[in-house]
């Protein structure tokens, strides 16, 4: 798989500072008490014809298979096994949702990038979240995860483009950064901010997180937080 980074970095030379997102007290604050609530499966999707009512305000999480969507969500809402983790890639093959009191609903997307799926399983997959990022009036935003230990690669630069094409807001995230030194994420997050700045539709601000410390946890919820006060406006 190529890493599209070195590409994306701009003139040679040229370094280009990460930008990371920055919350307030009170947004930190609003985050906590939007997840403080008990979070439940309530459906799951694999057909556009299975999808559920549009209820209040989706947000999704997209990533490579193994990045550890279910862990974040996991960790964001406190619940250790909410959604479900595995070792093995592509095992999430539907849209997973959850909700608790409240507008906000959580959509796990399937895994992309995963060579070994049959080439019918990726296209139904690749039909499926398109079909839904295209139709779906109350999604906010999505949350592409990108893995701290290896930075940007060409499959994640392919989804960009789709979300871009579908004029889909949507933030970079990064996961395992605890698995990684604080110089090489820095160094793979400074990329991912040059080569953002190709994607209309990406919020510039990036944020890194890991499930195992809890660290960038409180930031990305105070970045939902934000966003729904946003979208209330």
């Amino acid at each position: 798989m190529t890493d599209v980074s070195a590409e994306n970095s701009g003139p040679v030379g040229v370094a280009q500072a990460p930008s990371v997102a920055v919350y307030t007290d009170d947004e930190i604050e609003a985050g906590r008490k939007l997840f403080v609530s008990d979070w439940d499966f309530t459906s799951a999707a694999g057909s556009f014809a299975s999808l559920p009512p549009m209820l209040g305000v989706e947000i999704a999480f997209a990533g490579r298979s193994n990045v550890g969507k279910s862990s974040l969500i996991n960790g964001l809402t406190g619940r250790n096994a909410l959604a479900r983790t595995s070792r093995t890639p592509g095992r999430t093959q539907e849209l997973i949702f959850f909700k608790a009191t409240g507008p906000l609903v959580l959509v796990d997307m399937p895994g992309y990038g995963y060579a070994k799926a049959s080439k019918d399983k990726v296209a139904a997959w690749t039909d499926l979240i398109r079909t839904y990022l295209k139709g779906r009036a109350n999604l906010a935003r999505v949350y592409v995860l990108i893995d701290g230990r290896h930075g940007l690669k060409a499959t994640d630069a392919d989804v960009l483009t789709t979300l871009d094409s579908a004029a889909l807001s949507y933030q970079i995230v990064f996961t395992k950064s605890d698995e990684v030194s604080a110089t090489e994420l820095a160094a793979h997050m400074a990329a991912t901010t040059a080569a953002l700045a190709k994607h209309p539709a990406a919020h510039p601000e990036l944020i890194a997180t890991s499930s195992r410390t809890g660290a960038g946890i409180p930031q990305l919820r105070a970045a939902i937080a934000r966003l729904l006060v946003e979208r209330a406006a």
